[in-house]
């Protein structure tokens, strides 16, 4: 039984609680979706009031599998929904395949009504195929991220864990909902009830939409050499027109030589395979997750010719990329 003392005294807004409608895409993640409603669910009990209620829809209206293989049951199919409803599409591994006509015509119906849509992990591609994120911020997993900004030009891409602009919302996936959700008790209802909510998740360092979704470079790489890792983003910003190393090392006071010796040491690489590791790494993603030319694939990833990108993914992963292509097929997935 929850002792009074741990209530939140707030004042629900009008005579029903705001309801959110998952809509659950084939093969969704279940993270990102549990997160976001047991949000909702733990607002509702350290309030002492129902100020949040939620449907569960999906194509069909039966029910659907996230990921990891689990079954649920739906309320509801796509159906029309209420003006002031908050729809949260919950997207995972094949997102693109799970983006049907069907729910590309009912998001746009949605949409001409006004409602607040949002996408959670992967399903920000879904809004951008329906045209929903045109001329606005957005967001998705970072694995996703160069695939994304190559199909989609006019949505401005972020780095961001949740984007919110105007009445469209995107997360990055994974705890990224948290963060969300808690913004939107927020809003609602104070800050107070929000980090509430957040003490009950132990979630103890609540993000906002400044916050970036990957790891610090120092962190991902296990190593804290000031120098090593402005090389590294440097290289991350410019996997198209790759930077020769006397340059990288130029603009970081030291010579090709130092810089060479800085990563056989903490990389165990020179900065040329390392770099060269990258590209290759965002060609396969756009591989799997567009349905780009290998050609335009090799020019996006900085290769000259198709012939020298095919040599050079055939060494580091064992197949061609063509047959990369034609394995694995397109998916987004976390």
């Amino acid at each position: 039984m929850l002792e009074s003392e741990y209530l939140v005294e707030v004042e629900p807004a009008g005579n029903k609680p705001k309801q959110f409608v998952f809509v659950l895409l084939n093969d969704f993640t279940m993270l990102c979706f549990a997160c976001a409603i047991e949000a909702l669910r733990i607002a509702n009990r350290m309030s002492g009031k129902t100020l949040y209620s939620w449907k569960i829809a999906g194509e069909g209206g039966d029910a659907v599998r996230c990921s990891n293989g689990t079954a649920f049951k739906l309320d509801m199919d796509l159906d029309e929904v209420n003006r002031d409803d908050v729809i949260l599409l919950c997207g995972g591994i094949n997102v693109q395949q799970a983006t049907t006509k069907r729910l590309i015509n009912w998001l746009r119906r949605e949409a001409r009504r006004g409602t607040v849509i949002g996408g959670l992990c992967t399903a920000s591609h879904s809004l951008a195929v329906a045209g929903l994120l045109d001329g606005k911020r957005a967001t998705i997993h970072w694995e996703n991220q160069d695939s994304f900004a190559e199909e989609f030009e006019d949505v401005t891409l972020t780095k961001s864990v949740f984007v919110m602009d105007g009445n469209r919302y995107t997360t990055a996936g994974g705890t990224s909902s948290i963060d969300l959700m808690l913004k939107i008790i927020a809003n609602d209802y104070g800050e107070e009830l929000a980090g509430t909510v957040a003490d009950q998740l132990i979630y103890s360092s609540i993000r906002t939409d400044q916050d970036t979704q990957r790891l610090s470079i120092p962190t991902r790489i296990g190593v804290r050499h000031p120098k090593l890792s402005q090389v590294i983003q440097m290289m991350e910003h410019n996997l198209e027109d790759p930077i020769s190393p006397a340059n990288l090392a130029q603009a970081v006071g030291m010579s090709t030589r130092q810089l060479e010796r800085l990563f056989r040491r903490y990389l165990n690489r020179s900065p040329k395979r390392y770099y060269m590791e990258m590209r290759l790494q965002k060609a396969r993603n756009l591989l799997m997750q567009t349905d780009m030319s290998v050609i335009n694939v090799a020019l996006a990833c900085g290769f000259a010719s198709p012939s020298h990108f095919s040599k050079c993914y055939r060494s580091h992963y064992n197949t061609t990329p063509y047959r990369e292509r034609g394995t694995q097929g397109i998916r987004l997935s976390i």
